[in-house]
């Protein structure tokens, strides 16, 4: 008989369980991940800063002042009972585009510099 049980585990593969970790080191495992992800996340990311600056310049305003009047254009033409009916639907993509140029030509010369 026990040559049998030796053969059948010799041939089948035969699976433990590890030991169970601490609680406590699970815990700490989980609370150092935790402060690793809120380092991330306090990192802002300049980029974002540069372009609500450069938005507000004196050179994008005039385009940032179209686009919002269009988009309020739009939004007033969305509600109209008709809508849906027309067949040119006007959209801000010219307008975007304009506004997204003047904020890149702003932020691109000055973006370099402020990363590490």
């Amino acid at each position: 008989m026990q040559f049998l049980r030796d053969l059948i585990e010799a041939v089948v593969p035969t699976a433990h369980a590890e030991e169970a970790e601490d609680v406590e080191d699970s815990v700490a495992a989980e609370e150092e991940e935790e402060d690793e992800d809120e380092e991330e996340e306090e990192q802002a990311d300049p980029m974002d800063a540069l372009r609500e600056e450069c938005k507000n310049t004196p050179a994008c305003h005039p385009f940032d002042h179209h686009f919002q009047h269009c988009v309020e254009k739009v939004l007033k033409q969305q509600e109209e009972d008709d809508y849906h009916s027309k067949d040119y639907k006007e959209d801000c993509v010219e307008e975007f585009f304009h506004l997204e140029h003047c904020i890149n030509d702003c932020v691109a010369p000055r973006l370099f510099h402020k990363l590490k």
